[in-house]
């Protein structure tokens, strides 16, 4: 009877030691025969069968489990969502003898999480429920316990940032390759790995985004090797490749390839809920040597009350994601539709030889479908804004010269209703302006933490020009920030965001004035 949940939803079931070894060809697949327990969610089911129990609920979350309670939330959520909202010491309960601590059980949730480890090639898995900026905050506090200096690719997500920040890590960047022209930012090359390393022996980690947002993915099994020569562990923000390497025709994911610490952003394509994302450890003796230190700092940043509903979703995406390989052809076929109209069409263009182009990317999302409109006679914000507002179509992000498309890997999609949507837009007589895609990079003058708790001054924008940011402000989607705490505010970046906030889904992640008009500077010494 899977009865038992887990009193630490953020304790594993197994160190590194007590798993299997990593696959010794470290780009091989998931195995064709999927593993029965990988069509249970042991979690998930056991608090199904926790709330058919006939309860009367005196502890929180205070709705208590009754529709009647909280009416409105239970028409967001429903009934059943309801009556799984279990806190999480009741959830831990053993239900063959209602003890609610029993330390030698091996409890759902650690099951849950160990198919979820066994699933993805992984020695450990953790289940958390904010999000992979949650984990991308756990890992910046991981290199702390390393030491405060390490490599660190520029174009990683704004929460990493905000890792470094409360950490007072410092960060040597380096610089993936950037499309100027799709506004998109890609990856970074083992040599250029290398390169930092040598150039700042005292770097203990390496951390690094792939796929970039766009669906670039770089060489992994490479740069680990790369940084396990300098003794060091890869972090990989692997956020949006969760689906990776559970289909023979997607790429392999970052932990079987080597990567040591990888945050894997659940809900992007591998379908959980919002919020909910893994971590998982990988094999060999820089995983094996952060394995204590990952877990403590789990459970420092873990709530005490985490969600149910969240960790169960991961549960069910697992298996679903596992023990449906056709769902994920079926996707695929979708995305490979779009994709083949998009490049017989004579107006729209298929951007994936762009997103290919450079030495950093040896394969591509396939999920990930990038459609140029240069040329098209209507920008990709203005393509986006109709999609939404004539065919109440949402692509996932838009550029002044592309739309993106994220489709699920287990979702498939009407392809004739979205193409037809897209033939219907408008055409300008005359190509549109496309602002500035993206701006170049800000020259350092404080370093990061340094300028972030200083004394900040409230400025008009006219006024930030030459002046040293005290916030990190990225246009969001995908969240990367153009300018970081401690850079010198340029004309372009001010103008950039500006822009950004202008657009009809315009939105500046770390601004205190949603409309850029006013920036927060550095207060400058009398």
């Amino acid at each position: 009877m899977l009865a038992e949940t887990h009193l630490h939803p953020d304790t594993a079931a197994a160190s590194v030691t007590d798993t299997a070894a990593a696959p010794a060809n470290a780009t091989a697949q998931i195995a064709t025969a999927v593993d029965p327990r990988q069509h249970t969610a042991p979690y998930a089911e056991a608090l199904r069968c926790l709330a058919a129990e006939d309860w009367q609920r005196l502890h929180v979350p205070a709705h208590q489990g009754s529709r009647d309670h909280a009416p409105g939330l239970a028409e967001i959520v429903g009934e059943a969502g309801m009556s799984i909202d279990f806190p999480m010491l009741f959830s831990g309960v053993d239900q063959e003898n209602w003890r609610m601590i029993n330390h030698e059980r091996v409890t759902p949730i650690m099951a849950a999480q160990q198919l979820a480890a066994e699933a993805w090639g992984a020695a450990r898995t953790w289940f958390i429920t904010n999000g992979a900026s949650g984990g991308n905050h756990i890992a910046t506090t991981v290199v702390r316990g390393l030491g405060r200096e390490f490599v660190l690719q520029r174009s990683v997500h704004s929460s990493v940032i905000d890792g470094v920040t409360h950490a007072e890590l410092r960060p040597h960047f380096i610089h993936g390759r950037v499309d100027p022209g799709l506004g998109s930012s890609h990856g970074v090359t083992p040599a250029q790995v290398e390169y930092a390393l040598s150039e700042h022996p005292e770097s203990a980690a390496v951390y690094l985004v792939s796929p970039s947002y766009f669906g670039a993915v770089a060489d992994i099994a490479a740069i680990a090797e790369v940084a396990h020569s300098h003794d060091v562990p890869l972090i990989v923000d692997e956020a949006w490749g969760s689906h990776f390497g559970m289909h023979p025709r997607l790429p392999v994911n970052a932990v079987r390839l080597g990567a040591d610490l990888v945050i894997s952003s659940t809900h992007k394509g591998a379908g959980s809920l919002a919020q909910s994302a893994m971590i998982h450890l990988g094999h060999g003796r820089q995983a094996r040597r952060i394995e204590t230190l990952v877990d403590r700092v789990v459970k420092s940043y873990q709530s005490t009350s985490s969600s149910a509903i969240l960790l169960s979703s991961l549960d069910e995406a697992r298996r679903h994601l596992v023990t449906h390989p056709e769902a994920i052809d079926e996707a695929l076929a979708t995305a490979e539709e779009i994709r083949a109209r998009v490049q017989k069409d004579s107006r729209f263009r298929d951007a994936t030889p762009d997103i290919l182009g450079g030495h950093d990317a040896i394969a591509n999302d396939p999920f990930k479908v990038v459609i140029d409109t240069r040329g098209a006679g209507i920008t990709g914000a203005d393509a986006q804004y109709q999609l939404i507002r004539d065919h109440r179509i949402y692509c996932e992000l838009a550029t002044p010269s592309a739309l993106l498309l994220l489709i699920g890997a287990t979702s498939p999609v009407d392809v004739d209703r979205f193409w037809t949507a897209l033939q219907a837009l408008p055409r300008s007589e005359s190509e549109p302006e496309r602002p500035i895609v993206l701006p170049g990079s800000c020259e350092k003058r404080l370093e990061i933490s340094d300028a972030y708790f200083a004394a900040p001054q409230t400025v008009p924008f006219a006024e930030a020009v030459g002046r040293v940011s005290a916030d990190a402000l990225a246009a969001y989607p995908p969240g990367v920030p153009n300018v970081l705490p401690g850079e010198v505010l340029s004309a372009e970046v001010v103008d950039f965001l500006r822009m950004t906030a202008a657009a009809p889904a315009g939105y500046v992640r770390g601004a205190q004035d949603a409309r850029m008009d006013t920036f927060n500077v550095v207060a400058e010494r009398s």
